[in-house]
């Protein structure tokens, strides 16, 4: 690596240390996460200046594009520097339309692991989430056969680490029943903390809680508080909140995507800003803890 970069890093399992700041590779797909990139010379650009930065954590999955994200992440990077781990998931495919289709058979998980294996040019997976609910929270369901499936792969050798995405706390449990999970990935900023008790929770038991959307995602944060804190430390609103997630928890990781490298390299400086105390109470006004 040519850089380390800010943030610190996090080891959560024996062979698995990866940056705190990640890199979330789904806008690296068109519009609406289908298609092929406007610029996909860009899009290779900006993974490989992630990886120089010293990024070593990439969040991806077969069903952005569909395939074309993981095609583009080989064309970029492979063979994988050693201390770099792609975090995949799996639990949903796209129709022909662009349209997202849960699908959560067994069989079929096991296909897309194998699918994500095949488009990235790997043996075995770092990471895989099982992904459960979707963009509006988790279902009260119960995951065992899905997760077991996965579990199954792992026991094989073709997924190293497990985790869960789009998860209740239940349902976390359920699944370490089966298998040690290493990664939640939820729905977690500033403005949404539903899960609060959860990333408690992740940090009590040194699990990876991959807040997805730390920027709001499809609806980008609107906050005017947000707006006057980033105008006194001269920084972007973006930049307070990614900021804010990483002094939330130490087990907090971020995956902010981009397919832009400027904008790749002020999400990364977001982790060289500390904010004080009286900053971060003023910061937590805005999405107060469901009670």
């Amino acid at each position: 690596m040519a850089d380390t970069v800010s943030g610190g890093t996090l080891t959560l399992a024996e062979g698995l240390t990866i940056t705190r700041m990640g890199y979330g590779a789904m806008q690296l797909a068109g519009p609406h996460v289908f298609g092929p990139p406007k610029d996909r010379a860009e899009a290779v650009a900006v993974l490989r200046e992630a990886v120089e930065r010293g990024i070593t954590h990439i969040d991806t999955s077969d069903f952005y594009g569909p395939v074309v994200v993981n095609e583009i992440i080989r064309e970029a990077l492979h063979p994988y520097p050693d201390d770099l781990h792609l975090v995949t998931k799996v639990g949903a495919r796209r129709g022909p339309d662009g349209s997202w289709i849960m699908s959560a058979h067994p069989e079929d998980l096991k296909a897309q692991v194998y699918d994500n294996l095949r488009n990235l040019g790997l043996d075995a997976l770092d990471v895989v989430n099982l992904r459960v609910g979707t963009d509006h929270g988790a279902y009260e369901e119960s995951i065992g056969e899905r997760f077991g499936a996965l579990a199954e792969l792992q026991k094989a050798g073709l997924i190293r680490h497990l985790g869960v995405s789009t998860v209740s706390d239940a349902q976390l449990t359920e699944a370490q029943a089966i298998a040690p999970v290493v990664t939640v990935q939820n729905l977690y900023n500033v403005a949404n903390r539903e899960d609060d008790a959860l990333v408690e929770r992740c940090a009590a038991e040194n699990i990876a809680f991959a807040a997805y959307f730390p920027l709001g995602g499809f609806t980008p944060l609107q906050s005017s508080t947000l707006s006057d804190v980033a105008a006194r430390l001269g920084v972007s609103p973006q930049q307070v909140a990614l900021a804010w997630l990483l002094q939330r928890s130490a087990t907090i990781v971020l995956i902010p995507g981009t397919s832009s490298r400027a904008h790749l390299r002020d999400n990364i400086a977001a982790a060289d800003l500390v904010l004080t105390a009286d900053t971060i109470a003023e910061l937590d006004t805005i999405g107060r803890p469901v009670a």
